[in-house]
């Protein structure tokens, strides 16, 4: 048997985790049926500790399994515009430093 955990957040602060015995040899879809999840929901992605993973993937000791939302914005798209917004002056990491 292998110990894994699965977390999924089906809203913005959200979250759901559950701790699993699985046996040797099984996959992140039956780690995902085993929680009650629908593996085969094109709109969720599969990770194992953040890296994006085939539903097919063997799931070993330790793994954490992250069964994650489609993003709305992208991240880059999204710092881009909160650079804008704040300015120059009040973004960066020395801006509390500046006199």
């Amino acid at each position: 048997m292998v110990s894994v955990e699965v977390v999924t957040s089906a809203a913005p602060r959200q979250t759901q985790a559950w701790r699993l015995r699985l046996p040797v040899g099984a996959t992140v879809a039956d780690a995902l049926r085993a929680c009650g999840l629908q593996p085969d929901d094109a709109r969720h992605m599969a990770g194992i500790w953040g890296r994006a993973v085939a539903l097919e993937a063997i799931v070993r000791e330790g793994d954490r399994i992250d069964w994650c939302r489609p993003l709305k914005v992208d991240p880059k798209v999204a710092r881009r515009q909160r650079f804008a917004s704040q300015g120059a002056r009040t973004a960066g990491l020395f801006a509390r430093r500046r006199g």
